[in-house]
């Protein structure tokens, strides 16, 4: 299997799962987050759009392979929904990219076939009996893989979702480039965060009827208001997070 030019974020050494060579190998406890503690963003699907929107900011990517993206912090290196005990914050919605890692489906060389692989890199992946298995001793796929694969097989699915509700908005013209500020607090200077798009609301009531009438049918209109209404989020990104007051 060739493996992608450019790995997906926090993947480093993705292969495809064989009893031969990971027979021993498991999932161990946590901290099982931890390996996100520096990602100030990660790719949402379009369905988790309207559940994430309650809990983060959701802006999208630049670029001709624009994502929803949600937001996680105001700095590079920061993730303020991952405390020093390596573990997500209570309550607070964890996007699907997350929730899959250290397994991925990965196309081989034809582009025929997806296979389950995983990151061989992954700091919870442990070879001593202290984790969760990804092989029973018949070699077969233990529980927590059989859910790994079915959670990665609708990533993918829902993937192409997102590729159809991306290539929307940038066929409308409806996205524009962004950049926000946010007040840290009497005194303190104000955080800021460019590079990224937002639906422009304006754009958005301009729409010709058909458009929007095909976009309520697909249920994009719905992930569009999700959108702008987690905008209203930034300030859930300052003050102390999990880290500052874990102890």
């Amino acid at each position: 299997m060739a493996l992608p030019e450019h790995l997906p974020q926090f993947y480093r050494r993705p292969r495809v799962l064989d009893p031969a060579r990971h027979g021993r190998l498991g999932l161990g406890p946590a901290p099982l987050q931890a390996f996100a503690g520096q990602a100030n963003a990660v790719p949402l699907l379009a369905a988790e759009l309207h559940a994430a929107s309650r809990h983060l900011p959701i802006v999208f990517s630049t670029g001709p392979q624009a994502q929803p993206l949600a937001v996680l912090g105001l700095r590079s290196g920061e993730n303020r929904f991952i405390g020093l005990d390596g573990q997500w914050r209570a309550g607070s919605y964890q996007p699907a990219y997350v929730r899959r890692y250290p397994f991925i489906l990965l196309e081989d060389e034809n582009r025929q076939t997806l296979s389950l692989c995983i990151d061989e890199a992954a700091p919870h992946l442990v070879d001593d009996g202290s984790g969760q298995p990804l092989f029973d001793a018949a070699g077969q796929p233990s529980a927590l893989t059989r859910d790994a694969l079915a959670l990665c097989r609708d990533y993918q699915a829902h993937h192409r979702l997102t590729r159809d509700f991306m290539h929307a908005l940038a066929g409308a013209g409806v996205l524009v480039d962004q950049r926000a500020e946010i007040s840290a607090g009497p005194g303190a200077t104000a955080l800021a965060l460019q590079g990224f798009q937002v639906v422009d609301e304006d754009r958005l009531q301009r729409l010709p009827d058909a458009v929007f009438l095909h976009w309520r049918d697909q249920g994009w209109l719905r992930l569009v208001y999700s959108h702008l209404q987690s905008l209203d989020s930034w300030q859930a990104l300052v003050g102390p997070g999990p880290a500052d007051r874990a102890g």
